[in-house]
């Protein structure tokens, strides 16, 4: 995929992928485990939407992590402009290359940021920086319905070939060495609101900018097949919140 559009693509959205304030409410109020003041790993932080959702909701310091400079600025002057930036750290780094000390974090957040790396690497990565006891919260997409339409599995096969149903997310969850504390189903709302709503947008005035761009344009349309596949079948698939202990 060309790179240069995907990231002109995505940048200035609200967020990097489905998700709202009362869904990291939800799942950060059934980490009941967590010291008063938590050090948070937020991996695949994106311009920071849930990071300032976190920082909302506990008394913490959050490190954030991502490797695409544009959007650690995003954060970083929102950060600034909401007088928080002494509680949180930015970072560029590969998630799947982390340098952070062994049992250090007590929680790590990964909203729509584990598929990059695939779901059970990122599992078995991320796991050694939890303290015992630790958390990781992270969003997965996920398979609903056992018998979707053909382009549906077809789209998915081709974008992200490691998408499994819930069942078998657990069973790759309990053999990296964690302990389920909960899970439950995005809304949505979650997808529409700060994510596919401005991101259609956003495509409209981008397919009329590149309309003879042979290499560009395809880029925009497999976004906007994307958006239409959803909003016809979403009942067969969903980002799900996959809360876990160690």
């Amino acid at each position: 995929m060309n790179t240069e559009i995907f990231f002109e693509i995505h940048q200035g959205l609200p967020r990097e992928g489905p998700g709202n304030f009362e869904s990291t409410q939800r799942a950060y109020s059934s980490l009941t485990d967590l010291p008063e003041q938590p050090l948070i790993l937020d991996l695949g932080c994106g311009p920071g939407m849930q990071t300032f959702h976190l920082l909302e909701l506990s008394n913490g310091q959050i490190i954030a992590v991502d490797n695409h400079q544009p959007f650690l600025e995003q954060l970083q002057e929102e950060a600034v402009k909401k007088g928080v930036q002494n509680r949180i750290q930015i970072v560029n780094a590969d998630m799947s290359a982390l340098e952070f000390e062994r049992n250090s974090f007590d929680l790590i957040w990964a909203e729509g940021s584990a598929y990059s790396i695939g779901f059970e690497n990122a599992l078995r990565c991320w796991k050694p920086l939890l303290k015992d006891k630790g958390y990781l919260a992270v969003t997965e997409i996920s398979w609903m319905n056992s018998n979707p339409p053909e382009e549906l599995k077809q789209f998915w096969a081709e974008e992200y070939p490691q998408m499994r149903d819930i069942q078998s997310n657990f069973t790759i969850i309990e053999r990296a060495g964690y302990r389920p504390v909960g899970y439950f189903v995005l809304p949505e709302s979650a997808w529409w609101e700060d994510y596919y709503t401005p991101l259609e947008q956003k495509l409209i005035g981008l397919s009329q900018k590149y309309q003879d761009d042979a290499e560009k344009l395809p880029v925009i349309e497999l976004h906007q097949l994307e958006i239409d596949l959803y909003r016809q079948y979403s009942a067969y698939y969903g980002y799900v919140f996959y809360l876990l202990q160690v």
